[in-house]
């Protein structure tokens, strides 16, 4: 999916509400655990539900990678399914690759080639070589940790170098890499108050916005600084939506959080 594609779909769905798939056995209803597939079963559900309130999906592959090969085939089959079904979102593999030559081109391979997701969030403390290996798969996106929403960020991304803090460095430098308009990158909504300075460096790209809802971000905040001409911004809201409910109901519950979120999203965009 080009960056052009996914605005016409924002503006389309009046949304830019990526949905997490971040799915824990021990939290989906019982009555799928019945069922050969559960984590696939689960997802589908989810999708049908929310298709058209959401531009995005994005899958953390942690959740999939715990339960061994059957908890892959669950990924298989959930990428195929929506690239069958919907091939209109935009899909994210959320997998915080990063290595170095030959082992990102494979790591690229497997996200893009075989499973065929649009993006992967890639970590840049190896630096240039690698990442450059994801930037160089035409019609894809590396989506790279920039500032994330965890406490933890503060060890390391924050910290000052030559007088410049860490993440800024990493936003700058990673713009004069090859095929750099590739490039998106994760802001966590925590971190709201710095989308200005964020902006005043990457005007133009898209980033991924996850920590709305359960984590404490606020979408007005992360909207009013960080919205550009393009958009510019997919908000994730992962265990907000996909956890509403532990019921039979649980699909249903999922588009009414869903909608909550777009509904405020349509709003912020009839508004400028």
């Amino acid at each position: 999916m080009t960056t052009k594609q996914l605005v016409e779909q924002i503006h389309k769905k009046k949304s830019f509400l990526c949905v997490g798939l971040d799915v824990d056995l021990n939290k989906i209803p019982e009555h799928l655990l019945e069922t050969e597939d559960p984590i696939f079963e689960f997802n589908k559900a989810i999708i049908d539900a929310t298709h058209h309130l959401a531009v995005g999906y994005k899958p953390n592959t942690a959740f999939y990678e715990a339960y061994g090969l059957k908890g892959w085939r669950s990924l298989e089959k959930t990428i195929e399914y929506l690239n069958t079904n919907y091939p209109e979102v935009f899909t994210i593999a959320d997998a915080k690759r990063g290595d170095i030559g030959n082992t990102s081109t494979m790591y690229a391979k497997a996200f893009f080639e075989d499973l065929q997701f649009d993006s992967v969030t890639v970590a840049p403390y190896m630096g240039k070589d690698s990442v450059e290996p994801f930037l160089a798969f035409e019609d894809k996106h590396t989506i790279l940790l920039a500032l994330t929403s965890n406490q933890g960020a503060f060890d390391f991304q924050t910290k000052q170098t030559e007088g410049q803090e860490l993440y800024k460095n990493v936003l700058a430098v990673s713009k004069t890499w090859a095929n750099s308009e590739n490039l998106m990158y994760v802001v966590g909504a925590t971190k709201a108050e710095y989308l200005a300075e964020i902006r005043a460096i990457i005007p133009d790209s898209f980033l991924l916005v996850p920590g709305v809802g359960a984590q404490g971000g606020n979408l007005q905040d992360v909207c009013k600084y960080g919205l550009n001409d393009q958009i510019g911004l997919l908000i994730n809201s992962s265990r907000g939506i996909i956890y509403a409910s532990k019921g039979k109901d649980f699909a249903e519950a999922a588009q009414a959080k869903a909608l909550v979120l777009q509904e405020e999203m349509e709003k912020i965009l009839a508004s400028r």
